[in-house]
């Protein structure tokens, strides 16, 4: 249902909404894509183990659900 709300104001205001599983994007590294639990260091920094990219965890995952949203507009496209 709420997918559905969202979907219609999206369109209203002339915005596409895609549906993305955000499983695992807190945890994986904006800049090098290293994933692992380590690098969630608290409810609010990020820290990659990899290549030590910091950021707030929330606009690390936000870029990660935004690529991954990018890259089904993408393949929908090319399809």
């Amino acid at each position: 249902m709420f997918l559905r709300v969202l979907a219609y104001k999206a369109e209203s205001a002339g915005r596409e909404l895609i549906a993305v599983k955000p499983a695992g994007a807190s945890r994986t590294c904006a800049r090098c894509g290293h994933r692992a639990k380590e690098n969630r260091v608290t409810q609010a920094r990020f820290q990659c183990q990899a290549c030590g990219h910091t950021a707030h965890a929330d606009v690390n995952a936000a870029i990660n659900i935004l690529r991954a949203g990018l890259a089904l507009r993408d393949a929908a496209e090319a399809a």
